[in-house]
């Protein structure tokens, strides 16, 4: 296992990245999100708290210039699913999801972000809880090594998750010109039991010149209710 904290902070620009996992005590079904940025447009955001999860806004809406791939909403629930994403595919997955298709079949119909030459990966997560099981699954699309032409899909699947243990994908492998895409299996993490030191050590770990905003919710597998944790660099 990885410290999760050690590995961000080695790290200038992991891009944006997910965490899912279970909590050491075993009582929380656990989720990260957070966002990155280099440009002036990418750094204008914050973390807006939605009825069922989160979207992201222009903090500044003068400074706005393109809210293509950066204004969507990263987190919503449906039912006893938890979807998070770092794009709008979270809300191709919520409906096509809500007509009985699968995780997978969603993620069918989209590919990786048209932004080159980075093309950006689209990474997803689900969290499933239902009478005190959970599971979880984590996908990423991306371009074959920077090859537009070439879409490669790869989901894992975590059932029974140990606890104390998580699992992060991130958009990118490392900082460069154009950015190169996460590669390799999501990389296995520490999950502690307090929401708390979780968000306060994950946002010291990221890089601050780079960092914009972070989530963090514990769901409690006994009754279902959540408990959720925003930072914002921009206040």
């Amino acid at each position: 296992m990885t410290n999760v904290y050690d590995y961000l902070s080695q790290r200038d620009y992991p891009g944006r990245g997910i965490i899912l996992g279970k909590s050491e005590n075993a009582k929380f079904a656990v989720c990260a999100y957070f966002i990155m940025g280099r440009s002036e447009n990418s750094r204008n955001r914050v973390f807006e708290a939605t009825a069922d999860g989160i979207r992201t806004k222009a903090f500044d809406p003068a400074k706005l210039t393109d809210p293509h791939l950066i204004i969507y909403s990263p987190v919503r629930v449906l039912g006893n699913k938890t979807i998070v994403t770092n794009g709008d595919q979270t809300d191709t997955i919520f409906d096509l999801m809500d007509k009985q298709q699968t995780f997978e079949q969603a993620l069918r119909t989209r590919e990786f972000e048209d932004d080159a030459p980075n093309y950006t990966p689209r990474i997803s997560g689900i969290m499933h809880i239902e009478n005190g099981a959970y599971n979880y699954a984590l996908s990423i699309l991306k371009s074959a090594d920077g090859n537009p032409d070439s879409c490669q899909r790869f989901t894992y699947t975590y059932t029974a998750p140990e606890n104390g243990c998580g699992h992060i994908i991130h958009t990118y492998s490392a900082n460069g010109n154009p950015l190169p895409s996460f590669c390799g299996e999501p990389v296995k993490v520490n999950i502690p039991d307090s929401i708390e030191a979780f968000t306060e050590g994950l946002w010291k770990s990221l890089n601050n010149e780079n960092k914009i905003s972070l989530f963090v919710r514990y769901i409690d597998l006994a009754s279902g209710r959540f408990e959720d944790r925003i930072k914002n660099k921009n206040q």
